[in-house]
């Protein structure tokens, strides 16, 4: 199975109306950042896609995180981003994030200015020439239910690494 075949798989798990926003906002970073790479983590509390320069977490830029009910953009050295509309959520050491309402908040001039700072000041650039490629980094043997419920699993997590 290729990563975007089990990718496909992840996202499967959740309610369609979930899944429709889901594919939009991913169409919608994928033009805001030609070039990227996309890294998966299927984790324990939520679906992440990270998007980066190359397949170091640590030189992600954005996260688009999905929940059972809502989808998030997660600014991941977002603490510092000037954001005079107070759009930015958070209070921990770096991360900062916006809850989707829908994929238009992804068009929003405010949120269109965070991500292009947030592009502009990265240590590492993604370069727009690179073919984009996703990689599976990592999936949780135990989830949450990806669809609104009031269980919840316990924790633990295989790694694997694919490429596509």
């Amino acid at each position: 199975m290729t990563p975007r075949e089990e990718f496909e798989k992840f996202l499967a798990k959740y309610e369609p109306g979930i899944i429709a926003q889901a594919k939009k906002a991913l169409g919608k970073m994928r033009k805001l950042t030609p070039g990227a790479v996309e890294l998966v983590y299927d984790n324990y509390n939520a679906l992440v896609v990270g998007f980066g320069p190359s397949e170091r977490a640590s030189e992600a830029v954005f996260s688009v995180v999905f929940y059972p009910r809502y989808i998030g953009l997660c600014f991941l050295y977002g603490k510092n981003l000037p954001d005079p509309a107070k759009r930015l959520q958070g209070k921990g050491n770096q991360v900062r994030w916006i809850r989707l309402e829908s994929p238009a908040t992804l068009d929003e001039p405010e949120v269109l200015e965070l991500i292009n700072v947030a592009l502009n000041r990265t240590k590492v650039a993604i370069d727009p020439k690179q073919k984009r490629r996703m990689v599976i980094w990592s999936i949780s043997t135990k989830q949450r239910p990806r669809r609104p419920s009031k269980a919840s699993g316990g924790q633990g997590a295989k790694i694997r690494k694919g490429r596509s």
